[in-house]
């Protein structure tokens, strides 16, 4: 059974991520590719494995500050093999790990196995701790960073 991600987000949700686990500085999730997420070759799109990561990593620094929102200040990513679409429904398996925090910013890392447990991508980032993502007056809209 997959956990609550703690916020309401639409392109997480579009794409089908779920989340395992969220604790102590590590997550572990899921992401199982279809077609439509999938580049010319019949794998994983770049954007896709890349927004995996992105996500892989923000839930690791925030299962440390579950009280606070999370935006990627920078990250960067390796390739090691293709990510492969699921085609007998076993997902790709996103692990994080929060290296270090201080009270606003948060360094982490991140990757990503096929279902033979085979490397296939990894990534550093840094994300910045912000006030949560709802609003005191409940519209939408950019959140500060400063």
């Amino acid at each position: 059974m997959s956990l609550d991600f703690g916020a309401v987000i639409p392109f997480v949700h579009h794409l089908g991520f779920t989340l395992e686990r969220f604790d102590g500085g590590e997550s572990l999730l899921h992401f199982a590719p279809r077609p439509e997420h999938c580049n010319s070759f019949g794998v994983a799109h770049g954007g896709a494995v890349m927004t995996f990561l992105d996500v892989i990593m923000a839930t690791a620094a925030r299962s440390a500050n579950v009280d606070s929102g999370i935006v990627t200040i920078e990250m960067k990513t390796s390739f090691m093999r293709p990510a492969p679409a699921s085609k007998s429904g076993e997902p790709l398996v996103g692990k994080g790990k929060l290296l270090h925090r201080t009270r606003t910013m948060a360094f982490v890392e991140g990757a990503i196995y096929d279902p033979a447990g085979q490397l296939c991508a990894t990534a550093t980032g840094t994300f910045k701790y912000v006030a949560p993502a709802e609003r005191p007056d409940h519209t939408p809209g950019p959140l500060p960073t400063d």
